[in-house]
């Protein structure tokens, strides 16, 4: 069953979302509210939904990067973000360390940001320890595109949206980033807007 995805400004994306405990995990109503939000991710579509986008305020999120969403892009573009394809996977009760700092800069949207993205800053490289959705304790090393969804999805998951860590000054409709970013390397994006200076 596909979710209804709400938007910035709904107060459950300001909450820290609760944890589940292993028999909530197991429970029908998770499984089942697991599959809608695969559905829902899908449908949309998405690489990440927690939660707390569908209106439950719980520390559980489903992640999948399909080679599909990649085939619009350049392959340099592809190869600047780090981005492959991840199958869908489940992380409950996450706890993030960060591994390489970085940071590393590219566009972000979300789902509950509809119509907008802009640069956001992000650890290069991270380990989570969280449950999978039977309960299993799981521990995922990731970077580069993988990195950043985790990171996104986490952050939802504590009441926050990539607008609390964007590079104000390149916040744009998706329409404008088509037309004047796509396929651009992000640090000449991050010039043109003067977040750093022009080179010599």
């Amino acid at each position: 069953m596909k979710l209804k995805i709400v938007q910035v400004g709904e107060p459950v994306l300001r909450q820290r979302a609760r944890a589940l405990s292993p028999e909530d995990i197991k429970s029908p109503s998770t499984q089942q509210l697991i599959e809608s939000m695969k559905e829902t991710m899908r449908k949309a579509p998405g690489v990440g939904l927690a939660a707390p986008q569908i209106g439950q305020p719980l520390q559980l999120a489903v992640i999948e990067d399909r080679s599909e969403y990649m085939k619009d892009l350049s392959p340099e573009t592809v190869d600047e973000r780090g981005r492959a394809a991840i199958p869908f996977h489940v992380i409950i009760n996450p706890e993030l360390k960060v591994v390489e700092a970085g940071p590393a800069y590219f566009f972000e949207g979300c789902l509950s940001l509809t119509g907008f993205t802009a640069i956001v800053p992000r650890a290069l490289a991270v380990e989570v320890r969280c449950l999978n959705e039977r309960a299993e304790p799981v521990t995922i090393r990731a970077r580069g595109w993988y990195a950043r969804i985790l990171q996104h999805e986490i952050d939802h998951l504590n009441g926050k949206v990539y607008i609390d860590r964007m590079e104000a000054r390149s916040f744009t409709t998706m329409d404008n980033y088509s037309k004047h970013w796509l396929d651009h390397p992000v640090e000449h994006v991050r010039i043109s807007l003067g977040l750093v200076p022009w080179k010599s």
